[in-house]
């Protein structure tokens, strides 16, 4: 996997105050510590308040949500326990709004579409199947996608998220034909030479659990990838 996975000291931190961190996850890193037993974001993190701060002891963070391994963008974590809950439901009732990027091969059939499948995931495979009506244990998906910009090869979308389901825009653009660049699990030709997916959490937008101000946060895409800088 990536070899430039964050670190204390490279962490790119997008926004910062006494309840929130939120930081631009780079591809390879995992959110949460898992069976790989690699270092997972959150102690990245806590290594980094607790470098910045001298904070003696154990640092307190809450993993508020999570990205697939590899994909890039927004992460936002909570700093404080009263952040935490408030943090979760306003995910838990969709009061954010998460805007992606991603890049595509072939281009969808439209230049614009709402997509709505039934997934149904399978845990052995870690895989989602997108189908066009319910099927038992599976769970409504929604997306809107537009094309941003069409490249030669690839086509760039900008993808707003209704709903929030495992592998849910990687499987839904696989539904349509438009599997996502180097996402050799949904049926792209060819993998990324550091196992990334072209696929990019863009912006989060909301209301901040403590002071109640709206908050619009945007993430880079990955630097030095030629790709992502033709679709900016």
């Amino acid at each position: 996997m990536n070899k430039q996975v964050s670190t204390a000291k490279n962490l790119e931190v997008l926004y910062e105050d006494n309840h929130l961190i939120v930081v631009n996850k780079r591809p390879g890193d995992i959110v949460q510590g898992d069976k790989t037993g690699d270092t997972p974001l959150s102690e990245v993190v806590k290594e980094y308040i607790k470098a910045k701060y001298n904070k003696p002891g154990n640092v307190y963070l809450g993993v508020v949500h999570r990205l697939d391994r590899p994909t890039s963008g927004v992460v936002l974590f909570a700093k404080t326990s009263k952040a935490l809950p408030r943090l979760n439901k306003l995910f838990k009732e969709k009061q954010t709004l998460k805007t992606y990027w991603a890049v595509v091969q072939p281009a969808p059939p439209k230049t614009e579409d709402r997509l709505v499948h039934w997934l149904k995931r399978n845990p052995k495979q870690n895989k989602s199947y997108a189908h066009l009506k319910e099927v038992p244990d599976s769970k409504k998906a929604i997306l809107s996608y537009r094309v941003m910009k069409s490249l030669d090869r690839y086509t760039c979308l900008e993808i707003d998220l209704e709903t929030g389901r495992h592998h849910q825009i990687r499987s839904q653009l696989s539904a349509i034909g438009s599997p996502i660049k180097g996402d050799l699990k949904y049926g792209a030709p060819r993998s990324n030479k550091d196992a990334s997916i072209h696929l990019h959490a863009r912006q989060l937008e909301l209301i901040h659990p403590v002071k109640n101000t709206k908050l619009v946060i945007t993430a880079p895409t990955p630097g030095d990838d030629a790709v992502w800088k033709a679709c900016r």
